[in-house]
């Protein structure tokens, strides 16, 4: 027994410093594999892809709990897979942020291929591959640790997107596919000349390299930095919807079939997450002239998409829209409080992050089901028709013989399906997250960070601080966003549940369920776990405001020495 155990730690030993490779390995390879198969084989498709998913996450959460290892440089892994050391070669990283959200894009993807395999899949070519692609896209913006990687690894994502975008086909996705494609084109070229002209003042694109250049920069090329970080900043604020460049990503989700736009959700996260990488790493207290550049731009778009996201939540009729403007205020609220650069408040935002991806993605799956239950059946009906009150006739007054009194015995006593009351509970639960209401992980995460505000140094350590226009702005947006978005999910659901007559009972599969109580269960376990979770976060935030360690674990990288060759016979050839 010991002799096995010991096997098995020698095993588990040997494989760690590679699985940092293997978001990135394993998706490709199994895109590649799917490939090669017939669209006819899609039960095959269908159980490699949630497979290598699940294993995925598997992964992502041994990587978590390595990243949490104490004795890692820094809090950090670092990879060498060409084996030059930094900054000359590929390096890949993993420390608490990347990990947090590996974990989070493989629940949300495992979630999103169960839901596909009840019917989705099969609306269009190459559901099954694309969707590998666009997993190994976002792991490799997660785990990159320079720029031109990073470009890389964002065209490999936006092009699996496009092709998942436009699954399903139809005149709606067609046409919001063509504006997505368009915008990032357009975002692609920028981070090009972004890239570019960093590279021409620095000489490198490793971000530890970079940040360690930044402070040194000759007084006559800061003002060619900052245009270069500027213009890289549009590039990452495009993807994460920033106001007014977010015109395209209502219309694009929304059309988008529901486990897409699940999975889109996030996306917008990729482009936060790169600001507040690079930014923590390039401008921080260390960058000399150049620190907190730009933070009060992050603030002011943050705070403005938020505001553009409350009120387009609250004037949105169709609930593909709530869910995609939803992510717009997930994503502004996330903008504001990265331009404050302060830990606790770092901290918060990273919590609110893991809750309103979660709901926003469940939001999506709920809006396909609820739309085909109240199009009896059908995915596509005309939203036009609208449903008249049932207790109303065409004079608006009550029909003759229709109890509304709750006190009259024909209201009491209705049975309400298991489906629907499934359905109905799963909306609540997503509008509580995503308002930031009691008890779920949205209110958690707002309150973390309205405390942060108010008490930046501490309870009783922060008394005269004062907050500012900006901070009380913030705080206020933060209340008034989740007032509106109550208001507005309040009225769908009372359309789509109560004022509902006369309509037979939805269908509802287990592979159509189970996504969605997975989601919801993540939400439900970030707030039982709100302690643990918050002092991870916290954590996490400590070392984006302290990047010294990433860059020292970043650049002492080793690469192995004598790595074994392969055996070859005295004549010098291979055996």
């Amino acid at each position: 027994m010991t002799g096995g155990t010991s096997i098995t730690a020698s095993i588990t030993a040997w494989l760690m410093p590679h699985l940092i490779l293997a978001p990135i390995a394993l998706p490709l390879l199994t895109a590649g594999l799917m490939l090669l198969l017939r669209e006819e084989r899609q039960r095959t498709k269908v159980t490699l892809n949630i497979t290598s998913t699940f294993l995925g996450l598997v992964v992502a959460v041994l990587l978590l709990v390595q990243a949490k290892d104490p004795s890692l440089p820094g809090g950090l892994g670092v990879y060498l897979p060409g084996n030059w050391p930094a900054p000359f070669g590929i390096v890949l990283t993993i420390d608490r942020l990347s990990a947090m959200m590996l974990v989070l894009c493989s629940t949300v993807a495992l979630a999103t291929v169960l839901f596909s395999a009840a019917r989705w899949h099969r609306a269009g070519v190459h559901f099954h591959p694309l969707f590998q692609f666009q997993l190994m896209g976002l792991a490799g913006a997660f785990l990159t640790a320079d720029l031109f990687n990073l470009f890389v690894f964002f065209e490999i994502m936006l092009a699996a997107s496009y092709g998942l975008l436009l699954h399903g086909s139809g005149r709606p996705r067609v046409s919001a596919g063509l504006h997505y494609i368009a915008i990032n084109l357009a975002a692609s070229s920028l981070f090009l000349i972004g890239v570019s002209m960093l590279y021409g003042i620095t000489g490198t694109l490793n971000m530890a390299d970079l940040a360690q250049s930044i402070a040194g920069i000759a007084p006559a090329d800061r003002g060619l930095l900052h245009a270069a970080a500027a213009i890289l900043a549009v590039a990452f604020l495009i993807k994460a919807a920033v106001w007014p460049l977010n015109f395209w990503l209502v219309p694009a989700y929304s059309a988008a079939t529901a486990p897409v736009g699940a999975l889109f959700a996030l996306m917008t996260k990729v482009g936060v997450y790169s600001v507040l990488r690079l930014w923590t790493l390039l401008f921080g207290p260390e960058a000399g002239e150049s620190a907190q550049f730009g933070s009060q731009w992050l603030i002011g778009g943050g705070l403005l998409t938020m505001a553009f996201g409350a009120i387009g939540m609250l004037g949105s009729q169709r609930l593909g829209h709530l869910a995609g403007f939803s992510a717009v205020l997930s994503s502004g609220t996330l903008l504001a409080a990265v331009g404050f650069g302060q830990n606790l408040l770092t901290g918060g935002l990273l919590y609110y992050l893991l809750s309103s991806t979660l709901a926003v993605s469940a939001l999506f799956l709920l809006t396909d089901l609820i739309d085909r239950w109240r199009n009896d059946g059908s995915n596509l009906a005309p939203y036009e028709q609208t449903d008249d009150a049932p207790f109303l006739s065409a004079d608006l007054v009550p029909t003759e013989g229709m109890n509304l009194d709750d006190k009259e015995e024909a209201l009491i006593g209705e049975v309400i399906p298991a489906a629907a009351a499934f359905l109905g509970l799963a909306f609540i639960a997503c509008t509580l997250v995503i308002a930031g209401l009691p008890p779920l992980p949205g209110f958690v995460g707002k309150f973390a960070m309205v405390h942060a505000l108010l008490n930046p140094l501490g309870l009783g350590a922060s008394s005269g601080f004062q907050l500012g226009a900006a901070g009380w702005t913030l705080v206020a947006l933060l209340v008034a966003s989740g007032l509106l978005a109550l208001v507005a999910l309040t009225r769908a659901g009372i359309r789509h549940f109560w004022a509902a007559h006369d309509r037979s009972a939805p269908k509802l599969l287990v592979l159509e369920g189970l996504p969605i109580a997975l989601l919801l269960g993540a939400c439900a376990a970030l707030a039982w776990q709100a302690g643990a979770v918050m002092r991870y976060t916290q954590a996490t935030a400590d070392a984006l405001h302290a990047p010294a360690g990433y860059m020292r674990a970043v650049m002492t990288a080793e690469p192995v020495p004598n790595p074994p060759q392969p055996a070859t016979t005295p004549g010098g050839n291979l055996p």
